[in-house]
C-alpha cells in the first residue's frame, strides 16, 4: 500500500514546513520588505501560530523533546551570533565617538526601563518585589535579532538617519549582556542571599567577573582573530569560500569559549565583533552571509516560537490571565522607554538624538524578542537548579513561593514577546502609512513602498551615508545619488 510508504517523521515535517515558508519568503522578499515595509519575524511567528498545536497541527515543538536546554541552546546562538554581527558591522572607532549616548542608553534608559517593568508586573501580578525584578529583567534588553530585521537590508531603513541606526544597532547588541546584572539582582533577592552574599554573587561574580571578564576576552579575541586574518589573506592563503564563513565561526567559537569559562556569552560576542573589525575587514565586508542567516536561522526560530506559546498557561495561575497579560503588555510598549529616552533628549544627554522626532522614534523602537526568551530559560534555571542548566520541571522539593515564580516567568515572558514582535514588527508599516497620508496629496509617493525620503521631523547630515537595501535591484551609487539629489532638492 502506498500509505505504508508515507513517513511522516516529525524532522520530516520540518523540513518540509519550515522551507516552505522561506521558500515563499524568498521568492517576494523584495516585495514584502521595500514594498510593504514588513519584516521576517512577525510573518515567521504568524505562520508559526497558523502551523502550530493551536491551530492546524503540523509542527509541535513540545512533543518532539523540544525541552528548555535547547531553547535555551539555540537563544544563546542565535542572540550571540547576532551580537557578533551588529559589533562587525558598526562603523571604526564608533565606541571613542559615541560612547557617551551609549553609556546612557545602557545605563540610565535600561535602569528606569527595568524599574517601570518591574512596577507593573509586581500589581498586575500580585508578585513580590524579586519576582518582579527578575521577570522585568528578561524583558529590558533591546533584541538584537529583531532590531536587524527592521534597522538593515530594507528600504524603510533609508528612511532612518545612519547616526539614529547604529546607535540602536549598538545598544541592542551592548544591552543583552549587559542585562546579566538586573537578572541577577533579582535572582539575589529571590533565593533571600545574605549583603556579604549578594556582594559575591552579585558584584564579584556577575559584575567583575561575567561581565568585566567577558569584556576582556572577547576584545583580545577579536583582535587576536584580526590579526590571523589579515595575515593569512594578505598571503593570499585563505579561500573565498573559508572568509565567508569565517566570522560565523569565529561568532560561535566566541560563545562556546564564553559558555565554558562562565562568563558573558552575549558581551564576549559583542566585544570579539568589534575587535575583529578593527581596521576593517573588506572581504568579510562584502559578504551575503549575514542576509542568508537571518533569512534561514532566525526566521526558522520565530516559526518555532509561533507553535511553542504556551497558550494554555496564559490562564493558567491564579495571577495569570488575558486581561492582565495585555495590560502589562500595553503599558511596558507605552512606558518603557519612551518617557525616559525623551526626557533625557530634553536634558541635552543623547547627543546623537536632534530632534523630539528621533526620541520618539528612539524610544519607541526597544524590541524584546529572542534575547528575552534566553533570559527567562536562564532564570528558570537559576531558581531551579543553582546553576545555568534548566530542568524538565521545577523540583518538588523547592519552597511554594519559588515554585509560583519559576511557573509564571515563561508565560509572561513569552507573551510580551509575541506582542512586541508583532508590534515593532508591524511598526514599519504604520510609520510608511502615515508618512504617506501625512503629506499632501500632490507630494504622495505611491502607497506601496518606493518611498525614498527620511521620516518626518528627522535630520540627515550632509553627505551622510545613507543605507540601501540591497534587493532593490537598483545600483548603490545610483540610489544614493538620487537620495542626495532629493534632500538637496528640498533644502
Amino acid at each position: 500500500m502506498v500509505w505504508k510508504q508515507l513517513e511522516p517523521t516529525p524532522p520530516h515535517v520540518t523540513y518540509l514546513t519550515l522551507t516552505s515558508f522561506l521558500l515563499l519568503y524568498a521568492l517576494f522578499s523584495l516585495m514584502i520588505r521595500n514594498r510593504l515595509h514588513l519584516s521576517e519575524p512577525p510573518l515567521a511567528t504568524v505562520f508559526g501560530i497558523v502551523t502550530g498545536p493551536k491551530a492546524l497541527n503540523i509542527i509541535r515543538p513540545y512533543d518532539w523533546g523540544f525541552s528548555d536546554d535547547i531553547i535555551q541552546e539555540t537563544t544563546r546562538l542565535i542572540v550571540g551570533i547576532q551580537c557578533f554581527a551588529v559589533g562587525l558591522e558598526l562603523p571604526d572607532g564608533y565606541f571613542g565617538q559615541k560612547w557617551r549616548a551609549l553609556l546612557v542608553l545602557l545605563g540610565p534608559v535600561m535602569t528606569t526601563g527595568w524599574l517601570i517593568c518591574a512596577v507593573f508586573i509586581k500589581f498586575l501580578f500580585n508578585t513580590d518585589i524579586g519576582t518582579a525584578l527578575t521577570i522585568s529583567a528578561c524583558l529590558t534588553p533591546t533584541d538584537p535579532v529583531l532590531a536587524a530585521s527592521v534597522l538593515s537590508n530594507s528600504q524603510f531603513s533609508t528612511r532612518v538617519p545612519k547616526r539614529i541606526r547604529d546607535l540602536l544597532s549598538a545598544e541592542s547588541g551592548c544591552n543583552d549582556g549587559v542585562s546579566f546584572p538586573f537578572l541577577f539582582f533579582g535572582l539575589s533577592l529571590l533565593t533571600k542571599s545574605t549583603a556579604g552574599g549578594v556582594f559575591k554573587k552579585w558584584f564579584l561574580v556577575t559584575i567583575l567577573y561575567q561581565c568585566v571578564v567577558g569584556i576582556l576576552l572577547g576584545t583580545f579575541l577579536g583582535f587576536a582573530f584580526n590579526w590571523l586574518y589579515k595575515f593569512s589573506h594578505s598571503r593570499e592563503m585563505m579561500g573565498r569560500a573559508s572568509y565567508l564563513a569565517f566570522y560565523l565561526l569565529l561568532a560561535i567559537f566566541s560563545i562556546g569559549l564564553a559558555s565554558t569559562l562562565g562568563v558573558d556569552d552575549f558581551l564576549v560576542a559583542f566585544c570579539a565583533g568589534r575587535g575583529f573589525s578593527h581596521g576593517g575587514n573588506s572581504p568579510t565586508e562584502d559578504t551575503r552571509l549575514p542576509v542568508i542567516i537571518d533569512l534561514m536561522l532566525n526566521s526558522a526560530f520565530f516559526i518555532f516560537f509561533g507553535a511553542m506559546i504556551p497558550w494554555q498557561s496564559f490562564h493558567h495561575l491564579e495571577s495569570i490571565t488575558p486581561w492582565r497579560l495585555l495590560g502589562v503588555l500595553a503599558l511596558i510598549l507605552a512606558f518603557r522607554r519612551i518617557p525616559v529616552v525623551f526626557g533625557l533628549y530634553k536634558l541635552n544627554l543623547l547627543p546623537s538624538i536632534r530632534t523630539a522626532t528621533e526620541a520618539m522614534f528612539v524610544g519607541h523602537f526597544g524590541p524584546m524578542g529572542v534575547g528575552a526568551l534566553f533570559l527567562a530559560i536562564e532564570a528558570r534555571a537559576q531558581l531551579e537548579t543553582d546553576t545555568s542548566l534548566p530542568l524538565p520541571h521545577p523540583p518538588s522539593d523547592l519552597d511554594p513561593e519559588r515554585q509560583k515564580t519559576i511557573t509564571m516567568i515563561w508565560p509572561i515572558v513569552c507573551f510580551v514577546v509575541l506582542g512586541s514582535t508583532l508590534f515593532h514588527g508591524l511598526s514599519t508599516l504604520v510609520i510608511s502609512l502615515g508618512g504617506h497620508f501625512s503629506r499632501h496629496e500632490g507630494e504622495r509617493a505611491p502607497l506601496i513602498g518606493g518611498e525614498r525620503e527620511g521620516l518626518s521631523g528627522m535630520i540627515f547630515d550632509e553627505g551622510e551615508d545613507v543605507a540601501t537595501s540591497e534587493n532593490d535591484g537598483q545600483n548603490e551609487d545610483e540610489a544614493d545619488s538620487g537620495y542626495r539629489s532629493f534632500l538637496r532638492a528640498r533644502a
